[in-house]
């Protein structure tokens, strides 16, 4: 089931993050630099889950669409970016104590537009893949 504890994540090099508004909501969230990239997560609880105990659809797509909004974000030299189209594919349900870890990358900048792919999983279980367009705030 991938339960993890808040001390196996700042071992593991993840740092909790205090945004403000519905990022707090969603969260705590969670940032670990990777490279020349950011992972971002959440520990699930039970505040995350559905009526039939697995963690809601609509907290896997907020952290997905948290987490491609910033890899705009860095991409575009920290522009504000607001999400036009946001895809996704449910792959498996995640369950209260497991960690929720989305990754991506831009794979296209335009003028005004970022095209992002990126997925969320747990341990070795994808949960969500999928893809966003986002509009490049002047």
């Amino acid at each position: 089931m991938n339960n993890i504890h808040v001390e196996v994540l700042e071992q593991a090099g993840w740092r909790q993050r205090t945004l403000g508004r519905f990022a707090d909501r969603l969260g705590p969230l969670w940032t670990r630099k990777e490279g020349d990239t950011w992972a971002y997560g959440i520990l699930a609880t039970d505040d995350h889950l559905n009526p039939a105990g697995f963690v809601h659809g609509g907290v896997l797509c907020a952290l997905f669409d948290h987490a491609v909004s910033a890899f705009a974000w860095e991409a575009t030299g920290r522009r504000a970016c607001v999400t036009v189209q946001l895809n996704t594919q449910f792959i498996s349900a995640a369950r209260q104590g497991q960690f929720l870890e989305a990754r991506g990358k831009v794979v296209r900048l335009a003028t005004t537009l970022a095209f992002v792919e990126a997925g969320i999983s747990s341990g070795a279980d994808e949960l969500l893949r999928g893809s966003s367009v986002l509009r490049i705030m002047p």
